[in-house]
Parts: C-alpha cells; sequence; structure tokens
C-alpha cells in the first residue's frame, strides 16, 4: 500500500488528531497522493472541481490554551474557524484590532512562503521554501497539488476566516484580506488562466463589517478582493436563515397564512424576505417574543448595506464605506455586476426547523454544536429537502416558479448574477452510506449524520406527495396533496394492490387522512386539521329526551397494550426488522401488529409506534353529536373543540350524516401527540463490508499422503486476506466455455521463503538445517515427536522447476510479525527428495499440507493436460474484475513410483558379470514397522537401470526384480575394458504413471 505522506511528512512526523470520547476527533489529512487521485477522478467523471482547503480546529477538551475572546484559560473545544482571530480579540481591553499588532500577528500565521518554493517531482510536491507550517504554505502546497493532478476548475485561498478577515491594523486597513489578494496572484501563477479563484466568505461576512462597537463603522472590507482581477467571484457559504417557525399556530408566520415550515413559497420568501432582510431580532428576548425590528437606512436610504440577505442590491449597486457612519464621497473598489456569485457552500441540517437556523449542526463534541431555533432536535430530513428546493427555485430561471428579477443579468459580462451551475450543497460524503453512518467503530463522527448536513442517504428518497398521488392514480378523482410533508426512502409494492391498500400503509406512517373535498380527495395530515371551536348549547336535539351529546369509552380489554411494527431497516442492508411499543400499566393482554412495507430507520419506526399506540389509546373515547346546519363547513378530518360536563373537549370528526342536523360521529383527538413523542437512535451492529482482493491459488502435485486420495488429482490451495468465506474455482479447456471444478472453503496457510534452503538428509532428523519464513496469514505450532511422525507439521517448498518437497518441522519460532524459524527437519517426505536442489533460493511458496487442501475434480485422462482456472470469491460472477486466471498441466503425482534406496553392486567371480541390488520404496500402505516388506503399490514391478558415463547414458537395463545384472559381455561392448567404478541411476516405472524419480549411486569394483 502507499505510505501516507503530505508536505513531505511521513505518518511517524505528524501530529496525531486528538481524541475525543476515545475515538479520534477528527479524520486525518488526506494523503497528497489520494488527493491527486481524488482530482484525477472526478475530472474523469466529467466533473468541474473546486478545490476547498478546510481548516478543521482541533483544540481538545480541557485545553488550557489562552481564550483570546475572553482572556480565560481553556478555548472552546473544538472550534469553528472563524473564531481565529488577534490576541487580545476586538472588544476586549487591549485589543489588537486597529492596531500595528494586529498585522504581525496575521503576518506571523500567514507566513512567507512563496509559489516559487515549490516544484513538482512527477506528482509529488516538493518544498525548499522556509522552514514554516504556515498559512501560506498549506494554500500553495495544495496549488500545486491541483497542478500536479491537471489543473481544477476553480480554487479558494480560504474560507469562514471571518474574525480574521475583518481585522483591522489601522482604522480601515484591513491585512488579513490584502494576504488573502497575494495568495489569489500566487494561486494564478501556479494554476494559470482558466482556473476561476476566489474566498469563499461567511454568509455573515461577505457584505461588509460592521462592528457592533458604537462606533458606527460601515467596511465593505473584502472589496478589495472581489476587486482584484486574480478573484473571479464571490464565494459565499450560504447557510442564511428561512423561516421563523414555532409551536402551535399563533405564531408570526403561522397567522400570516402559511400552513408549515415546509411550505415552499414560505421558504422561498424568505430568501429575500424575513430575518436579515426585513427585520432582525435585537436580543434573544426579542427572538423568544417575536419583536422584529425592522431593517432600514435611515440616514441614506441604502437598506441593502445592512441585509445579509440582500444579494441582489449589493451586487447591483457601488458600495460607500462609512467610517465613523459618515458615507464616503468615494466608492470602493467593486464594479456593480462586474463578478458572478457562487454559493459555495449551502445547506440545512436535517433536524426539526432546520431552515430557522441553517448554519448550525450538533455534534457533542464541540464547542459549537447547537440546534436550530426552536427545535425539538428530531431529526427532519424533508426540511433539508424542502430548504435545498427552495434555494435551487429561486435561483434557477428554469425553474417554473422563478419570478422575474430574482437573479438578474450582469450587463458586464452577460450572464446571471448567482452561477446556479456552481451552487455547492454541503454536504455530500465520499464516505459511502450506509456504511457511513452504521459503521459508528470506524468513523466517529457517525451520530452527527443523523441530524447533520449531510445529503447522503437522503436525496434518493421520494416525497410523499407525489407517492401518494402516484398510488392514488386509479382513483379516477382530482386529487389535492399539497398537505402532505415528508418523504419515503425506499416503499416495496410486491404484488398487485389497490390504491387504499397502497396507501394505508403511508397513511399510518405519516398519520394522515384522505377526506371528500369539493369532489376531490384531500390528502393532509392530522396534526395539520383545522379546529373549529363550536358551541355545545347549539348541538341538535332530534328528540326532546335525547342528551345533546353522548360519550362512549372502550373497555381496557379490548385496546391493546403493545404493538408490533414490522418495517425495512435502512441501516442494516436493509433487512426486515420490528419494533414495539408497550404500555408500562394498564389491564390489557392484546397485542396488534401491522407491516409498513417502508424503508425507514429504527428511530422512525419506533416514533410511528409509539404514536400509533398513544393514539388508539387516546381514541377510545368517542363521541356522538349532532351540529347545527349552519357549520356546513366542516368536514370528517376536521376537529372541533366544545365544553361538555364543564371541561373543554377537543374531536377528530371521523362521519358527517346530514339530515335535520349534521349527525357527527368523532374520537378524541390531540394534535401535541404528533409531534412530542422522543426517541433514541439505537441501530443495530452493522459488519462493516469485507473488502475482498484477488485470491491466490497455488497448483500443487503432490505425491499420495494418506492412501484415501484420489492418486491421480492434484491439490489446490486458496489464500486472500480477508478471506471472502470460499473461493470458487471454474476449468476450462480452451479459456472461454467455464464449469465449476471445485470451491475451496477455509484458506490455506501460505507463505514463503526467507533464505535459501539446501538439500539434506533423507530418512533421518536434519538437525543442522533451519529454515526462516515469513506466511502471508495463519500461524504454525510446535509439535512433539509422537504427532509429528503421526502426520503433522507438514510443509511443501516449490523449487524453481515446479516440483514440491515435503518436509516436516519439529519446531516453529516466531521471530516476528508473521516470521518464523522452522527447525527439526524431516526432509523428502513421501518420496520428494528428488526435490531438494543446493540451494531452492529464498522466495520459494510454502504451503502447510493440511485439510484446507482441496484436490481438483479430474479424470485420470486430465493427467498431463493443460487447463485454465479461473478463481475468486464463490458467490460472485466469475467475471467480476476479483477473479483471475491460472494455466496449469497436473503431473498425476500422486501415481509416482518412488525412488529405490540402498543401492549396492558387486562382481561376480568367475563371470565378471556386475550384479546391482536394491530396495524397493512404495508410494502406498507402507509405513507400518510390521510388514516383512512394503506392498508393491503397482499394477507390476519394474525397473530401468541407466548406466552412466559423465552423466550420460551408455545402456538401460530393464528388470522386473529389484536386481539387476550387468554382464561382461555388455561391459566390453560399452566400455572395451571391464569398469572399475560405474555410475547408475535406478528408477521404479509405473504402467500408469510412468518412470518415476530415479536414485544416484556410484559403485567401486
Amino acid at each position: 500500500p502507499e505510505s501516507w505522506s503530505v508536505a513531505g511528512q511521513a505518518r511517524a512526523g505528524a501530529h496525531v488528531v486528538s481524541q475525543s470520547g476515545g475515538a479520534p476527533a477528527y479524520g486525518g489529512t488526506p494523503s497528497d497522493a489520494s488527493v491527486v487521485a481524488a482530482l484525477k477522478d472526478l475530472k474523469a467523471r466529467g466533473l468541474d472541481v473546486m478545490f476547498y482547503p478546510f481548516i478543521l480546529m482541533d483544540i481538545a477538551a480541557g485545553n488550557t490554551l489562552p481564550d483570546p475572546w475572553t482572556g480565560a484559560a481553556g478555548q472552546g473545544a473544538y472550534p469553528w474557524r472563524g473564531r481565529i482571530t488577534c490576541d487580545p480579540a476586538p472588544g476586549r481591553t487591549g485589543t489588537a484590532d486597529k492596531t500595528a499588532a494586529a498585522a504581525i500577528q496575521t503576518d506571523a500565521f500567514f507566513g512567507t512562503a512563496a509559489a516559487a518554493d515549490f516544484h513538482l517531482s512527477g506528482e509529488q510536491v516538493i518544498y525548499t521554501g522556509p522552514a514554516e507550517w504556515s498559512y501560506r504554505r498549506m494554500i500553495l502546497h495544495y496549488a500545486w497539488l491541483c497542478r500536479a493532478a491537471g489543473g481544477v476548475e476553480a480554487f479558494l485561498v480560504g474560507s469562514e476566516l471571518k474574525s480574521l478577515t475583518t481585522l483591522r491594523s489601522a482604522a480601515a486597513v484591513f491585512p488579513v484580506v490584502s494576504q488573502l489578494k497575494d495568495l489569489a496572484a500566487d494561486v494564478r501563477t501556479i494554476l494559470g488562466a482558466d482556473t476561476k479563484i476566489s474566498y469563499a466568505a461567511d454568509w455573515s461576512e461577505y457584505f461588509g463589517h460592521q462592528p457592533q462597537d458604537g462606533s458606527g463603522d460601515v467596511f465593505f472590507h473584502l472589496d478589495d478582493f472581489w476587486a482584484d482581477p486574480h478573484v473571479d467571484f464571490i464565494g459565499i457559504d450560504n447557510y442564511m436563515p428561512l423561516a421563523d417557525w414555532r409551536d402551535g399556530d399563533q405564531h408570526l408566520d403561522a397567522l400570516a397564512g402559511y400552513p408549515s415550515i415546509y411550505d415552499p413559497a414560505y421558504l422561498r420568501s424568505s430568501i429575500a424576505g424575513g430575518e436579515g432582510y426585513d427585520w432582525y431580532y435585537a436580543s434573544a428576548a426579542d427572538r423568544d417574543a417575536q419583536i422584529r425590528t425592522p431593517i432600514s437606512d435611515s440616514a441614506h436610504g441604502e437598506h441593502w448595506v445592512f441585509r445579509p440577505k440582500d444579494i441582489r442590491n449589493w451586487w447591483l449597486n457601488s458600495h460607500h464605506d462609512r467610517p465613523g457612519g459618515i458615507r464616503s464621497a468615494a466608492a470602493t473598489a467593486w464594479a456593480p455586476q462586474s463578478k458572478p456569485v457562487r454559493f459555495t457552500e449551502i445547506g440545512c441540517p436535517a433536524i426539526d426547523r432546520g431552515a430557522n437556523q441553517p448554519n448550525v449542526f450538533v455534534d457533542e463534541k464541540s464547542a459549537e454544536s447547537a440546534r436550530p431555533y426552536f427545535s425539538t432536535g428530531e431529526r427532519d430530513d424533508f426540511i433539508q429537502r424542502r430548504f435545498l428546493q427552495a434555494v435551487h427555485q429561486y435561483w434557477n430561471p428554469a425553474s417554473p416558479v422563478y419570478q422575474s428579477g430574482s437573479n438578474p443579468v450582469s450587463a458586464v459580462f452577460g450572464d446571471r448574477m448567482v452561477d446556479v451551475a456552481h451552487m455547492h450543497v454541503w454536504s455530500w460524503d465520499a464516505r459511502p452510506f450506509p456504511a457511513f453512518p452504521a459503521l459508528a467503530d470506524v468513523w466517529a463522527d457517525s451520530g452527527n449524520w443523523s441530524t447533520g448536513h449531510w445529503i447522503n442517504g437522503r436525496m434518493g428518497a421520494a416525497p410523499i406527495d407525489r407517492l401518494v398521488a402516484k398510488l392514488a392514480e386509479g382513483l379516477g378523482a382530482e386529487l389535492d396533496v399539497n398537505g402532505l410533508a415528508g418523504h419515503v426512502d425506499g416503499y416495496v409494492l410486491d404484488r398487485p394492490l389497490s390504491a387504499r391498500e397502497g396507501i394505508e400503509p403511508l397513511a399510518l406512517a405519516f398519520f394522515f387522512q384522505a377526506v371528500e373535498s369539493g369532489g376531490g380527495l384531500r390528502f393532509f395530515h392530522k396534526k395539520d386539521a383545522p379546529l373549529t371551536v363550536v358551541d355545545s348549547r347549539r348541538f341538535v336535539v332530534v328528540k326532546p329526551d335525547d342528551p345533546a351529546w353522548r360519550f362512549i369509552r372502550a373497555q381496557e380489554t379490548e385496546l391493546p397494550m403493545a404493538v408490533r411494527l414490522g418495517y425495512i431497516d435502512a441501516m442494516t442492508d436493509y433487512r426486515h426488522a420490528t419494533v414495539e411499543a408497550r404500555r408500562l400499566v394498564g389491564g390489557s393482554a392484546r397485542q396488534i401488529s401491522a407491516e409498513i412495507p417502508m424503508v425507514m430507520d429504527q428511530a422512525l419506526a419506533r416514533r410511528i409506534a409509539e404514536i400509533w399506540l398513544q393514539e388508539i389509546w387516546l381514541e377510545r373515547e368517542r363521541a356522538e353529536f349532532t351540529l347545527p346546519p349552519s357549520r356546513i363547513s366542516l368536514d370528517p378530518g376536521d376537529m372541533v373543540s366544545f365544553m361538555a360536563d364543564g371541561r373543554n373537549r377537543t374531536f377528530r370528526l371521523t362521519a358527517i350524516k346530514d339530515g335535520a342536523g349534521r349527525a357527527a360521529s368523532a374520537v378524541a383527538a390531540d394534535n401535541s401527540l404528533y409531534t412530542g413523542v422522543p426517541v433514541i437512535e439505537r441501530h443495530a451492529a452493522t459488519k462493516a463490508p469485507e473488502v475482498m482482493g484477488p485470491a491466490m491459488l497455488e497448483c500443487l502435485d503432490l505425491p499420495l499422503l494418506t492412501g484415501e486420495e484420489t492418486p491421480h488429482a492434484g491439490y489446490f490451495a486458496a489464500f486472500a486476506d480477508p478471506w471472502p468465506g470460499a473461493v470458487a474455482i471454474y476449468r476450462s479447456a480452451e479459456g472461454e466455455s467455464y464449469r465449476l471444478n471445485t470451491v475451496i472453503e477455509a484458506p490455506a496457510t501460505m507463505g514463503e521463503s526467507l533464505e535459501d534452503f539446501a538439500s539434506g538428509p533423507v530418512g533421518r532428523w536434519d538437525h543442522g538445517t533451519q529454515l526462516s519464513i515469513r506466511l502471508y496469514g495463519g500461524a504454525l505450532q510446535s509439535l512433539d515427536r509422537l504427532p509429528l511422525l503421526a502426520g503433522g507439521n507438514i510443509m511443501a517448498i516449490r523449487n524453481e522447476d515446479g516440483d514440491w518437497e515435503i518436509f516436516q518441522f519439529r519446531t516453529a519460532q516466531l521471530t516476528g510479525e508473521n516470521t518464523y524459524t522452522l527447525s527439526g527437519l524431516l526432509r523428502g517426505q513421501f518420496g520428494t527428495g528428488f526435490a531438494m536442489r543446493d540451494p531452492v533460493a529464498a522466495g520459494a511458496r510454502l504451503v502447510l499440507v493440511d485439510e484446507t487442501l482441496v484436490q481438483a475434480d479430474m479424470l485420470l485422462e486430465d493427467v498431463g493436460q493443460s487447463y485454465t482456472y479461473r478463481f475468486g470469491p464463490y458467490g460472485r460472477d466469475m467475471a467480476d474484475p476479483v477473479y483471475r486466471d491460472k494455466s496449469h498441466s497436473f503431473s498425476g503425482a500422486g501415481l509416482r513410483p518412488w525412488s529405490p534406496v540402498h543401492v549396492h553392486g558387486h562382481r561376480e567371480t568367475g563371470s565378471n558379470d556386475i550384479v546391482l541390488d536394491w530396495i524397493r520404496r512404495t508410494r502406498s500402505g507402507g509405513m507400518s514397522w510390521n510388514l516383512a516388506e512394503v506392498p508393491l503399490g503397482e499394477d507390476e514391478e519394474r525397473y530401468e537401470v541407466d548406466i552412466l558415463d559423465a552423466g550420460n547414458v551408455r545402456r538401460t537395463l530393464n528388470t522386473t526384480q529389484p536386481l539387476a545384472s550387468y554382464t561382461e559381455t555388455m561391459q566390453q561392448a560399452d566400455w572395451g575394458t571391464l569398469p572399475s567404478q560405474l555410475q547408475v541411476r535406478i528408477a521404479q516405472v509405473s504402467p500408469v504413471y510412468g518412470r518415476g524419480p530415479a536414485v544416484n549411486a556410484s559403485l567401486n569394483f
């Protein structure tokens, strides 16, 4: 694997990220090589890449660093980068702001690294400048990395450094703005004219600096940067609030007629309106009481100067600083309409009322952690979706609801003010969903995903209004689904269903109802049903003795003590799951269950079950009464409230029958039921997916080991890390049509030798040889003599000719990670002494011979035939790239006769014939010490004896017994005399295998 390296720093020399809760507080800095690879990959996909250097503040809890904002010891844990400032900070006595000290401090932060201090060596950035870890060095290093990757569409020299860009070294001098300009110029020299360069200003920073210090100062402090010729666009991280939603229906925005926070028109109306445009809250108390102070410029009528949301007028107009509140006659460097605006970030947390304060997030380790104003803290993916939808609809001229003039065309560059093609949603995470966030043991920030800004796992969902409309198409009625909010991650229709059958599970999950209205069907959530106060004294009494109302209360025994809800769990590989809600008290033993074929997480399923159970018990109270005809506007599904028996009662109408009056049936109702059920998210443990690499396959021609094997069949051994569960091996004669040959279910213990392995004695202990090896996986153990002699610790080593020597080892000494020294050897076992070499070079493959080896499925006639074997994870298609091919011809080594031993020879007195004899060995059944003679093991006994002359064969003798006669006549013919020394080579011959390994002997006469 590639070693981690950033700016020349290897892992050992880098700063280690602090720990929070026993896990890293942040992910580490990506290696330079991975950054280049990612940039190349993104561009190869046809994507525009904006490079965004991001500062994370690794300031752990419990630190004693001096806080520049308070002077106290200890800074907030893991703060926003926008807190970086001078020391002492603005607003404190003795602040460095507006003094030369501010420039000194910021210059030290930026450093002096220059573009010329870097160069490329291939794709590696080499730095030769001052020994500093400065901001300039970081930005320029990444600019050079982008160059190494072939460039990028856009590059940012920083982001959200609000408390730095607003620092002054004099009354109207902003040193960090000058530093950013210098960086833009340097980046231009590195990346060239085709790259768009800018800075990502915070939404509260881009438009100007208006210190709340009583000075009246107004400075367009970034204008020198925005106007710089090396800067191509106005970058804004846009988290402006689009809502001010509260509980109930008596807050100002509800009273203004907006139905809910999810209403797209409501959210769009606050993009250039509402808080930060029309008005602001002067204090937290004002916010609580909704006391809104209008934003206005009474002095000059330039209201936009003080409106963070008024991007349009900020962009259209010249800017005039107001030092001390006095408007300068001269404009700043900004030229109206001169450059486009890009939203370098735009996003909303997936949390209740996220649109109220989209810039905040929940992160328990951070001092910045917060919920949006008036949020319950519950997860709400739909507000995130609606927020992003509203922003794109508002600015995009192609949107059906776009209002003319919202995104004007520049008279300077001829395109729209806001570049809608480059609005960057925060955030799409490169970590794959649902592994992130399910694998909390891998990623420490997994817990933040649920209510965070991530759109992974959310944007593919179907809005509930559109899904219901689709399911209800066959009803033939006019549909009104505008009252439905929410979305569905997935919904299963596994059989033909009626519209009602398809919609009912959704109605349970989202607690909505459908009522006939105006000849059509109107869908709306129960919590949004209109509430009408009626006078029970005006209820119609049809018969004099009838009561004005009747209340019916169901028996507890008729009600469920628990409900069970089946669903599809998005966080556990979409498996079926069940949750249960249970009452803690009550006299019922009933349980009811329902299946919702919807993809959701456990928290949502639990919330549905809890609300469902509470709703059932609430609706045990039923009412019957007759409304006066004047209440013709009331429909089933509406809510009514009236006084009865001395207290106020609220009911939901379930049926109305018109006659002399409007006879109504109703159930008890409480809208707070649908919003006030807290749940704790619990996720089942999710196993990290195993990344399967190619397996390693060895084809072993091994001798007969136990006598129970198929003698002619070779062996397969496979290894992979991680092991895929099983390895499938397919065979093909021509390399095209493959058939499954066998499956290996366990990894072999494989490795390689770390040193040369010389030959050794056969048939006795080799105490003089040791072998150092490295395993790829698995482990070895030492054995006593008896278990070893019973067949333990058998190892095969392959020589350069492809033959395998089998040896056994008594001692395996662990010498390092996966490295061993083997000693106490028995060499050339099972007739494999012929495979020894002097030496077998280091790097030779080793395989432990055990039950993990699997014999090939082959016929005797397959011996000697070359086949292609395709192998890879069992269960995957063999066309998968992880599969590999290997060609091999098995020799049928299990049929191979062993070489003879103990060769002797003598010259016969009188005849001068040389008689040779030897001892036969058998490949099968010869291990017992009780045998007078080992079994033959072949269909017939036959040997070939080669008479050698300097290694060349002079004559071959054939015999059917373990002796042969080299007659005087043969000797004279071969040598012209009677030799006093003879070199012979003797091999046993099998009628099936042929000639086996030979024994060589040198004899003297």
